[in-house]
């Protein structure tokens, strides 16, 4: 099975912690160049230090604030001037929890632009060069909730129900071009977010911290919750040439959690 990345080069947003950072790591394990995206310089090179290196690889680093989506354009168009793009992997943080229905109109806008636009910017400015090369992998860490809502996650679960349909919609139209796009649905990975979100519902319904996360290990069929680098291997996956058939779909890695097929 062909799952040497070396000659590629991988853009991984959202690198410097949790499945971003495992998934730059996977990348660069499999021979990739990767150039890492992210918000705070610092960690930036911590995790730039920490990337494998073999023959030929070039590893860097962009700064860029998802919040800002003008400013992740113009980061991401300069470097594609003079640098070729095959892997695309689009990860940034979630939105807070919190109901839907309780949701200001500006929680929306701000997870759409964050996530969506931001996605579609750096989409459309890597897929010249993927085009060129006639290899492409676009693969966008999203949730599960875009098969099943999550319970008080509602602007999270809005959102990447439009981000998932983005990405069936590009899947259908870069595929004449080798360029394939593909959807990763982590389940509950132990994560900064996951630890903030569990404090935050402990804290709401006055439980501890071990009540609540028991009480989601519970609903796992494997008996745990995921690391960071199971999401990445399955990211690592999508990306190489053993891949080049699966183009379209959202791959839940969540230890069997999700109650639909």
């Amino acid at each position: 099975m062909d799952i040497d990345l070396s000659g590629k080069h991988a853009v991984v947003c959202g690198s410097t912690q949790g499945i971003g950072k495992a998934s730059a790591i996977e990348l660069a394990s499999l021979g990739a160049s990767v150039t890492l995206l992210a918000r705070d310089e610092q960690k930036l090179l911590g995790v730039l230090a920490e990337l494998p290196v073999g023959r030929g690889q070039q590893h860097g680093f962009l700064k860029a604030d998802f919040s800002n989506v003008d400013e992740v354009k113009r980061v991401i168009t300069k470097y594609v001037s003079s640098n070729t793009v095959h892997v695309l992997v689009n990860n940034t943080g979630g939105p807070p929890g919190g109901l839907a229905i309780d949701a200001r109109q500006e929680e929306f806008v701000k997870a759409f632009a964050a996530h969506l636009l931001c996605n579609q910017a750096l989409v459309q400015a890597v897929v010249p060069s993927m085009k060129k090369e006639k290899y492409g992998r676009i693969i966008n860490i999203i949730s599960t909730s875009v098969k099943i809502p999550l319970k008080g996650l509602g602007v999270s679960n809005t959102i990447r129900g439009a981000v998932a349909s983005w990405a069936k919609t590009l899947s259908v139209e870069l595929a004449p071009f080798g360029i394939t796009v593909n959807n990763v649905l982590p389940g509950a990975t132990m994560t900064g977010r996951l630890e903030a979100l569990v404090q935050s519902k402990a804290e709401k319904s006055k439980r501890s911290f071990e009540e609540v996360m028991n009480e989601m290990v519970a609903e796992i069929p494997a008996g745990r919750i995921g690391e960071a680098r199971e999401v990445a291997a399955a990211v690592a996956f999508l990306a190489t040439q053993a891949a080049a058939y699966i183009n379209g779909i959202n791959i839940p890695v969540d230890g069997g959690r999700t109650g639909s097929l």
